[in-house]
């Protein structure tokens, strides 16, 4: 090895930048390739044989942007030509922990902008500090008189210049640049590429067909799995040990021992798999299983229809007293002293995450330590449960980050990993988990299903005085993040999400009942704000048309965020809001998204949609959507009105169709045909406006609250009572409850 890439080698493994926690620690002291190319620290790395410049992407890409999003941070405070930047996904290791508050690294409620803001930035100043520190020694003139443009060092006095890659392959350069602070960041009136468009680094790929996904993984003598898991709607999380009560009681596999490819029969503590030298194979094998299960949870025994008319039951009973939140002023003083008061009940269906990539993993266990291959939204938990199920230490199991072919809150979870890890160290052999698309739909994590009542209290003046809102429902909580709810049980902040609106309400009720289900109940796309903002936002217009007032103007005068009054003002300009319809009516929603966890603002959006309904049917047909909306930085106008899109056609089919239906505890969907999502015809019109807020960082788009998910719903709801009359009150809206709605309209105007 030459001198010059031995020093170079040395001083990257030895050297850290002093920064809390290491963050900026080098993780790889052989990620040098050819003489030349140098890791400037964890997140960068500069290759003067291919003369680009990699970013470490740390948490999964699985449509939301951040292949392209954390690499532009990075570009901007390095001073990067984009055109030069290349993406990698980072490796498993808490170097690449998210700071946001999930302390592991991992993606989830749209936190991966706001929690890697500050430290990819960071990352990106201090590579470009020490490209300039090197640049200058080589010159022999101070730090101070030089600077940069894309890609190049500059030395103005003198007129020399170095590009990234020629200071990359100097003799003796050394990683001993000043730390940076905050202070050292660019603001943002000298941005060059945050807030413009810029093309996604993972679109060629998709396009070309070599974006490679967790079920297009390959290794050499690897076996495939298919697993039989119980009839009843079961989750096993693999970190709390639970789901053998719902296991294997008697196997007879005698059947599928003898199908060509199946190599052998596994009992696991909550399922059977069959692994053999192809898929196929694997599946007619568990077809072929004859197996007699468990019977030991409450799973057995759940039918959601009448969960709903008990939880429905318990939102009413004030006996049952649940956990209070974010409360303000005194609700029964206001309530007893109100002129007028209203009340409303609403309940929503459980929901599903139906991602176009079932869960899968590869996983092969060699002596002490483990590589696993997956789609997962979590690299830690990954390790954690693999860690579980074989005994091996957490820090022994690599995890490789495909791309995920969709993921909602899905793939935080973790059996389909543990499952792989089992049955890799019992053949000892790599094992690659397929679940079926039957598989998904029958053993997902489900939106938790709710039962909602408010009441409103009314001056005689005509204020809102009044807000009382109590939610039923299960706990993802309890399930998902066992740890966090003993700490603090009854309170599930995720499935209360949304509840606790905006408005200047003096006084407020907030109350959250935990109610045990049985059935799994997971992260999904936003929580409880799906179901939390429909009760709200339709809650609001029935408030309206107490008072006499328009439901968009009543928002407005309620609303004390002027950034909130402003998306609505946008709205109600973009869709024409008071023109009449013939046949059709509008309706609005707002939303303001999360608390800005990773220490950016709230987002802001409003939704104005046109309705049409066919009577005879109940079909409701959305035409058209203005959305408009206020999120901070936008750092890619374009992907943010992409994402935009996307949940706003999430919430068009949540709102309409989407449900998990469960008798007996068996889940009666099963794949597309009978969990239904929109087809292309049935997308609306849909228009965009971005308002760019002075907030730093972005407080995201993709899931955050629901932020474009969650007011399509009741503004659907809110449309067809304008339209009709018709209160519905129930999600999804399906045709037959239109009907109902419709009919009871026409029976109390008779």
């Amino acid at each position: 090895m030459q001198r010059r890439a031995f020093l170079k080698r040395t001083g990257i493994a030895l050297g850290f930048v002093a920064m809390p926690g290491g963050l900026l620690r080098v993780v790889d002291a052989h990620a040098c390739g050819e003489e030349g190319d140098v890791d400037l620290n964890a997140w960068v790395h500069v290759s003067n044989s291919e003369n680009t410049i990699t970013v470490k992407c740390p948490t999964a890409e699985m449509g939301q942007g951040l292949y392209t999003a954390i690499p532009l941070l990075v570009a901007e405070e390095l001073d990067a030509d984009w055109r030069t930047i290349r993406v990698e996904q980072a490796p498993s290791d808490r170097v690449f922990s998210n700071p946001d508050d999930f302390s592991v690294q991992g993606v989830g409620g749209s936190r991966s902008t706001q929690g890697y803001w500050r430290i990819v930035r960071l990352a990106g100043a201090q590579a470009r500090a020490f490209l300039i520190a090197n640049a200058a020694r080589e010159w022999k003139v101070g730090v101070d008189e030089c600077t940069t443009e894309p890609n190049n060092v500059v030395h103005a006095a003198s007129g020399r210049k170095l590009s990234y890659m020629e200071v990359a392959k100097l003799d003796d350069i050394q990683l001993d640049a000043p730390l940076l602070t905050d202070k050292d960041l660019k603001p943002a009136s000298q941005w060059r590429l945050l807030g413009r468009d810029v093309p996604r680094l993972d679109v060629p790929l998709k396009v070309t067909g070599t974006a490679r996904y967790g079920i297009d993984v390959q290794i050499p003598g690897m076996y495939y799995a298919s697993i039989l898991h119980p009839p009843v709607a079961t989750l096993p999380h693999p970190l709390y040990g639970d789901g053998a009560e719902n296991g294997p009681l008697k196997i007879d596999s005698a059947e599928a021992i003898k199908i060509e490819g199946v190599a052998r029969v596994v009992p696991l503590p909550h399922g059977v798999a069959v692994v053999g030298t192809d898929y196929w194979a694997t599946v007619l094998g568990k077809r072929a299983l004859k197996v007699e299960w468990k019977q030991g949870s409450l799973a057995s025994q759940y039918d959601s229809e009448a969960k709903k008319r008990e939880w429905a039951a318990v939102a009413l009973d004030r006996t049952r007293q649940g956990r209070l939140f974010e409360n303000a002023g005194s609700f029964d003083a206001a309530f007893k002293a109100a002129a007028q008061t209203l009340s409303a009940d609403y309940v929503t269906d459980h929901g599903h995450h139906a991602c176009m990539e079932p869960f899968n993993a590869t996983a092969s266990m060699m002596h002490d330590d483990m590589e696993l291959w997956a789609p997962t939204q979590g690299q830690t938990w990954a390790q954690q449960a693999c860690a579980k199920v074989t005994g091996l230490a957490e820090d022994k199991i690599r995890v490789f980050t495909t791309f995920l072919g969709g993921g909602f809150g899905a793939k935080t979870e973790q059996l389909a990993n543990a499952e792989a890890a089992m049955l890799s160290k019992i053949m000892d052999k790599p094992v690659k988990v397929i679940w079926s698309r039957e598989d998904d739909v029958k053993h997902g994590a489900y939106r938790p299903l709710s039962a909602q009542h408010l009441d409103a209290a009314i001056s005689a003046d005509g204020k809102v005085t009044g807000w009382s809102h109590r939610v039923v429902a299960d706990s993802v909580l309890a399930r998902a993040r066992k740890p966090a709810w003993d700490n603090n049980p009854g309170i599930d902040s995720a499935v209360a999400a949304g509840m606790t609106q905006p408005y200047g309400i003096p006084n407020k009720h907030h109350e959250y009942v935990h109610q045990p289900g049985g059935v799994p109940v997971g992260y999904w796309n936003a929580v409880g704000n799906g179901f939390t903002i429909f009760a709200v936002e339709s809650f609001m217009d029935e408030v309206a048309a107490k008072l006499g007032k328009d439901p968009l103007q009543l928002r407005i005068d309620l609303l004390t965020d002027a950034r909130g009054k402003a998306v609505l003002e946008l709205a109600r300009k973009m869709s024409d809001w008071n023109r009449p319809r013939e046949g059709r009516a509008l309706g609005v929603a707002y939303n303001h998204g999360g608390g800005g966890r990773g220490g950016g603002g709230t987002g802001q959006l409003a939704e104005v949609v046109e309705v049409s309904v066919d009577r005879a049917s109940g079909v409701i047909k959305v035409h058209n959507v203005w959305a408009v909306a206020d999120v901070g930085t936008a750092i890619q106008p374009r992907h943010l009105r992409q994402q935009l899109e996307t949940g706003i056609i999430w919430g068009l089919s949540a709102g309409l169709r989407e449900r998990v239906t469960i008798k007996a505890g068996v889940v009666q969907q099963s794949n597309f045909d009978d969990y239904h999502v929109p087809r292309m015809d049935e997308v609306p019109n849909i228009q965009i406006a971005l308002l760019q807020g002075a907030l730093e960082p972005s407080s995201g788009a993709g899931q955050i609250a629901g932020l474009p998910q969650a007011p399509m719903a009741p503004a659907i709801a809110n449309a067809v009572f304008r339209l009709t009359g018709a209160r519905l009150r129930a999600m999804p809206m399906l045709p037959q409850q239109v009907k109902q709605a419709l009919s009871q309209v026409a029976i109390t105007k008779a």
